[in-house]
C-alpha cells in the first residue's frame, strides 16, 4: 500500500523525494496511512477545495478494501505540530502587566 499511495503523490508534487508514507497498525486492526511532503507541496496534494485528497482517501480506501485491509489515511501539514505534542510556553500576565 505504501509503495502504491507513494507512486501516486510522487507524480502530483514538486519535492518527490521528500514524500514519505508512515504506517500506524492500530489496537483496533486499522491500519494509517500517515503522507508527509515537503514544504510547499500541501496544497498539489489537498488539490481545489480538497477534491485531491479525497480522490486520494477514496483510492487508499478501495485499495486497502480489496487486500481486506480496515484503512485511515491522513495527510500531514509539515507546518502544524505533531498531535499530542505539547503547545509553546506562554507567558501569563495579570491585568496590572505583572508577571503571573
Amino acid at each position: 500500500m505504501e509503495d502504491f499511495i507513494s507512486f501516486i503523490v510522487k507524480h502530483l508534487v514538486e519535492k518527490p523525494e521528500q514524500v514519505r508514507i508512515e504506517t500506524i497498525k492500530e489496537e483496533n486492526g486499522r491500519v494509517l496511512y500517515k503522507l508527509f511532503v515537503g514544504q510547499g507541496d500541501l496544497g498539489q496534494v489537498i488539490g481545489k477545495e480538497g477534491r485531491t485528497a479525497r480522490s486520494l482517501r477514496t483510492l487508499v480506501f478501495a485499495a486497502a478494501a480489496r487486500r481486506g485491509i480496515r484503512a485511515g489515511f491522513e495527510i500531514v501539514d509539515p507546518a502544524m505540530p505533531p498531535k499530542g505534542a505539547e503547545p509553546p510556553h506562554l507567558e501569563s500576565y495579570d491585568s496590572s502587566g505583572e508577571h503571573a
